[in-house]
């Protein structure tokens, strides 16, 4: 870290997951396998916390997984629900402006992010999943967005922003009305994810789509997200305006300079994120 990009160091070790960094890899693994991997306070506020460091970080790609036969089973309902019932309401405001800080850091932040879902994914552990730009699921894996089975809006952490967005209005309503199960094979027919994998080949396909960003052109990997993401509420002109002046400023980096020496040469490009 450099004064231009902070004036913190970076949190050597998280409490509430485990995290490592690999060749430019970054792994975090939620790890309370007894509890499903359900979520705490204090793990939104690390995973939160973490999504702000990222982008400082050595770090050219995200893995996001789970310990054990769950991804994310959601929020814990002793360590979580049960507390913000005694809360008021400023507290509880706190507390979904925290979570929703988690997507938005997620979505906003230029690192890939692979979601490995490795079993259940429920409640807010699929949101993650769905906020993730890869999903990987396992075949013993599942999705429920089953906030209205607890009382609570279909609506959370901005699924009913994202999910119509990925599956289309009508699926998206199904889903988060009626908070039922979807398997792996019906996840990966409607677009909720891109595959259903052999159990014991998702983490290896994980490591191998991350190896694959981390080692490409971290500049257009960047961009290519950031305008996916800005695009979705722009209107046609302004789509255009907003490539026309990416592309422009990408054609001066050494990347693409890099790609014509290598097409010129006969080999392939190596690329340096500059």
């Amino acid at each position: 870290m450099t004064q231009f990009t902070g004036s913190s160091g970076f949190t050597e070790k998280w409490e509430n997951f485990d995290f490592r960094v690999e060749s430019r890899v970054a792994t975090v693994t939620f790890a309370r396998p007894e509890k499903l991997n359900a979520l705490t306070f204090d793990v939104y506020a690390d995973l939160r916390d973490l999504l702000g460091e990222l982008p400082q970080r050595d770090v050219r790609a995200l893995i996001i997984t789970g310990t054990g036969r769950g991804f994310c089973s959601g929020g814990d309902v002793k360590e979580i629900i049960g507390k913000l019932v005694e809360m008021g309401p400023d507290e509880r405001l706190d507390f979904t402006r925290m979570t929703g800080a988690v997507v938005q850091r997620m979505r906003e932040c230029p690192i890939p992010i692979i979601a490995a879902v490795n079993g259940v994914a429920a409640g807010a552990g699929a949101v993650i999943a769905l906020a993730a730009d890869f999903r990987l699921l396992a075949r013993s894996a599942s999705f429920a967005f089953l906030f209205t089975k607890v009382g609570l809006a279909g609506a959370d952490m901005g699924s009913a922003y994202l999910l119509p967005r990925l599956i289309g209005y009508g699926r998206a309503t199904e889903l988060l009305m009626l908070g039922e199960k979807v398997d792996a094979e019906r996840a990966a027919e409607i677009g909720l994810a891109g595959e259903a994998i052999d159990d014991e080949r998702l983490a290896t396909a994980a490591s191998d789509l991350a190896r694959r960003l981390a080692d490409g052109p971290a500049m257009a990997i960047a961009s290519t997200k950031l305008l996916l993401a800005r695009e979705l509420d722009m209107d046609l002109a302004s789509a255009l305006g907003l490539e026309a002046t990416t592309q422009a400023l990408l054609m001066g980096t050494e990347d693409h300079a890099e790609f014509y020496r290598a097409f010129v040469e006969g080999r392939d490009p190596k690329w340096t994120g500059r």
